[in-house]
């Protein structure tokens, strides 16, 4: 037997922690509307799913409001549903 102990294994976390202020509660100018693409895309990944609050930093006020829009823009075509951006060249 080993006098010494195995330590445990460390894992990485996947996220850096984020400051746990809404963006859109500190920052009243932020218009959350269906036609701001260049906002919603960053609130979902790169699959195309909707982030999470811990990831985001949103309340629970304004996480439903994301979705909501999300939701919006997803059905006039202005966010894929899937991951896969659509191609310019159509």
């Amino acid at each position: 037997m080993s006098a010494f102990k195995k330590r445990p294994f460390k894992r990485r976390s996947r996220f850096y922690s984020r400051p746990k202020t809404c963006q859109f509660c500190t920052d009243k100018s932020i218009d959350l509307d269906y036609k701001n693409t260049d906002l919603l895309r960053r609130l979902i990944t790169e699959d195309g799913k909707i982030r999470p609050r811990r990831q985001t930093g949103t309340c629970a006020r304004h996480q439903r409001a994301v979705a909501a829009e999300i939701k919006r823009a997803r059905h006039i075509a202005l966010l894929p549903y899937t991951g896969e951006y659509w191609d310019e060249s159509r």
